[in-house]
């Protein structure tokens, strides 16, 4: 096929990273005694809990509904259920007209954006930044414009003021942050929605990873402000929580005039959300509060061994930032990221990604850095990993 018949926009996007990850593990062998520890991708890897998978049963046994088209933004009874919730958790009045559902955060994401940027125009991303976001700016053609975060994972509002074009459109924080674990506290996300109000921007907060926050209270004040539904677009996914990763559903939280360009969207890529994953959505609000809560405890302690780990030493190794499911390292060594995370998977049995992945080209950061994400790797996986760090020979 020649190669103008590809869209050059698609074309030029990143190659999905976690592909490319899982590309280093064909023809390896791993030792029976150092099995594989795969750090590489934030999903659980375990099915929804019990209560969940009976209610879907049912409603694919039991309900029509389930096999049929729905409401473009979602069902009625899920955009309640998540208005209340919200409303519950931030101390807010939300609506079930503030709600839509999608079909992922990352769909969210795309709908957000679609909705208030086109070709030419400007997205501002912290890096390191979550890698589909970027790819999905570059298939829209909209610029992501980077703002380096340095050592403290943490982006500087007045940093992020000297980007502002008049092509910019918003700014897209992601907290607890993928790729660093770092949680944003409330007066820095204050301190952008400030920005965003001087300057006529959208904010978009993705929150995929609120429900492992390791503080209580709410995780910031942004829906009480009394313009939020003017320029906030809040994040959130069922895919963690409730480890409905195969089943698609997120949602976002604006303001309605939003929510009816968001609509054309989501009724031309996907006309509704999944409606099993919604079923189990709505019950999983409805009566796994305890669960979650268990999911949370447990997260915060791998974490917590984690950065045990690393007060007692880790071979030159440094710890940037960690929380919720991931950990953002630096290496100490002279070899560039990449391949440091290729000879992990060769030597020490170890799939990490790269700070390549989540940063622009040619950025010198991005070579002294990995990512892990231990979702599925236990207290007793993080030290073994720790041991097999500290025995890595470059």
């Amino acid at each position: 096929m020649n190669a103008a018949s590809f869209n050059p926009a698609l074309e030029a996007a990143l190659a999905s990273p976690i592909m490319t990850a899982a590309g280093w593990l064909d023809g390896v062998e791993f030792p029976a005694e150092r099995p594989l520890i795969n750090f590489a991708q934030a999903a659980p890897a375990d099915p929804p809990p019990l209560r969940l998978r009976e209610v879907m049963a049912d409603a694919i046994l039991t309900k029509t509904s389930a096999h049929l088209y729905g409401d473009v933004l979602g069902n009625a009874a899920l955009r309640t259920e998540i208005a209340a919730h919200t409303a519950d958790l931030y101390g807010a009045q939300i609506g079930a007209g503030n709600v839509a559902v999608t079909s992922g955060c990352n769909q969210a994401f795309a709908a957000a954006v679609a909705s208030l940027a086109g070709a030419g125009d400007e997205v501002i991303l912290p890096t390191p930044r979550y890698f589909n976001h970027k790819m999905w700016l570059d298939m829209s053609g909209v610029r992501a414009i980077p703002l380096p975060c340095g050592a403290a994972c943490l982006p500087d509002p007045l940093a992020a003021e000297a980007l502002v074009t008049d092509r910019t459109r918003a700014i897209a924080l992601v907290t607890p942050n993928n790729p660093t674990g770092v949680e944003y506290p409330s007066e820095l996300l204050d301190a952008f929605d400030d920005l965003c109000a001087r300057r006529g921007l959208a904010l978009i907060v993705d929150e995929t990873y609120r429900d492992f926050l390791s503080r209580s209270g709410p995780p910031h004040g942004l829906f009480n402000r009394s313009d939020w539904r003017e320029r906030f677009i809040h994040l959130y996914s069922f895919s963690k929580a409730y480890r409905l990763t195969g089943h698609r559903v997120g949602a976002i939280v604006t303001g309605p005039a939003r929510l009816a360009q968001i609509e054309k969207f989501l009724d031309t890529v996907t006309i509704c959300p999944s409606q099993i994953g919604q079923i189990a959505a709505l019950e999983g609000l409805r009566s796994l509060s305890q669960f979650v809560a268990g999911e949370r405890d447990e997260l915060i302690a791998r974490r917590d061994a984690l950065r045990a780990e690393f007060a007692e030493g880790v071979g030159g190794w440094k710890m940037r930032g960690s929380g919720a499911y991931f950990a953002y390292l630096e290496h100490p060594f002279g070899m560039g990221s990449e391949e440091l995370a290729q000879r992990l998977v060769r030597e020490q049995s170890l799939l990490a990604l790269p700070g390549t992945f989540f940063a622009p080209d040619g950025d010198p950061d991005a070579q002294k850095t990995l990512r892990i994400a231990y979702a599925n790797v236990g207290v007793a996986g993080i030290v073994e990993a720790m041991e097999r760090l500290r025995a890595f020979v470059p």
